[in-house]
């Protein structure tokens, strides 16, 4: 089955042009699949920037949570249909918390390739 998805990074500083890779969304419209698997390594956040609000980006990967999951962490955007939800995650954004380019890949099993999508990148 095909599918897509995009690395969230944390870019504390836009203006440094520096980011720490904080999670993997993966979505397959054939299997009607969209998850998202983070993890905040705050050490290796503030590494970064000192002054980094740690807890402000693990309230917006949560939010990324909620949308994949549909459920009310993910407010009005958890009634849309998988690819809208999907639209919005890898749409590019000027916060902490952005998605990388999409990529895509054909996979059996969608929630697998998630964990192995995340140990490679995100590790």
């Amino acid at each position: 089955m095909p599918y897509q998805y995009v690395v969230l990074r944390c870019v504390p500083r836009v203006d440094r042009e520096e980011f720490v890779n904080v999670g993997v969304v993966v979505y397959c419209q054939a299997a009607d699949f969209l998850d998202v698997t983070w993890h905040c390594d705050a050490d290796r956040l503030r590494a970064v920037d000192p002054l980094l609000d740690v807890e402000r980006v693990c309230d917006a990967l949560a939010f990324v949570d909620g949308v994949c999951a549909g459920d009310e962490r993910g407010g009005a955007l958890s009634g849309q249909p998988l690819t809208q939800r999907f639209g919005f995650l890898k749409a590019p954004k000027s916060t902490v918390l952005q998605p990388g380019p999409v990529h895509g890949g054909v996979t059996a099993d969608p929630a697998r390739e998630l964990e192995h999508l995340f140990g490679r990148l995100v590790g």
